[in-house]
């Protein structure tokens, strides 16, 4: 049981609007590392939160990960900066998703969620 990945609810606040999503938390590098890979489905309102122990500069990449995700890069005050749609990858050479900033967290949802629910850059992620 302690490989059990810990899952919360957090708050998306877009305007008047306030877009609940059950998010597992990867906060250790094995479970950053390990990320969606090898995920066959994904429930609709689910996804998983990157808590980064410092800002960090750098994309992500989709080895090993066999569904479409979108991702969107947060500073630390939970306010979104980028949003980034990722294509699966099964092989090696898959390419990196680079939001070209600093970021401190990263929520990974299916592909277009952010788009379906109006969630845009700007908008924040209360994690309470």
């Amino acid at each position: 049981m302690k490989n059990r990945i810990k899952t919360k609810m957090i708050k998306i606040l877009s305007g008047n609007r306030e877009i609940r999503l059950t998010v597992q938390v990867a906060d250790t590098q094995k479970k950053i590392e390990k990320g969606l890979m090898f995920v066959e489905k994904l429930p609709e309102n689910e996804g998983m939160l990157f808590v980064f122990s410092r800002k960090i500069y750098g994309g992500f990449w989709m080895e090993n990960t066999l569904i479409p995700l979108s991702i969107a890069f947060l500073d630390s005050d939970g306010e979104i900066l980028k949003i980034l749609d990722m294509e699966p990858c099964k092989g090696n050479k898959c390419p990196i998703y680079d939001p070209k900033l600093s970021y401190h967290y990263a929520i990974e949802v299916n592909l277009g969620w952010f788009e379906k629910n109006q969630i845009e850059e700007g908008d924040y992620v209360k994690f309470d």
